[in-house]
């Protein structure tokens, strides 16, 4: 249980990141970098079921999560009207 929780918050650590990465800005720091990749991985299960994949194993709960961490910045500078990166 301890692991799984673990492993599911360095999956969210680097999704974070690597979301922030791809979405041309840059870290929003470990602890929000943790909250949007947790997140992404909910987003990122959501957007795959409705368009009809699964993932499996860490590579799949990363990518589902990257996916869904990039989503949700989207929205995010989408709304907040941030358009410095873009």
């Amino acid at each position: 249980m301890i692991g799984s929780t673990i492993w599911f918050l360095i999956i969210g650590a680097v999704a974070g990141w690597a979301a922030g990465k791809i979405m041309r800005g840059h870290g929003f720091g470990i602890w929000v970098d943790v909250i949007v990749g947790v997140a992404g991985a909910f987003i990122g299960g959501f957007a795959l079921s409705l368009l009809g994949f699964n993932t499996y194993g860490i590579i799949g709960q990363l990518i589902t999560s990257i996916i869904g961490a990039v989503i949700l910045l989207w929205f995010i500078r989408l709304f907040s009207g941030n358009q410095a990166n873009t």
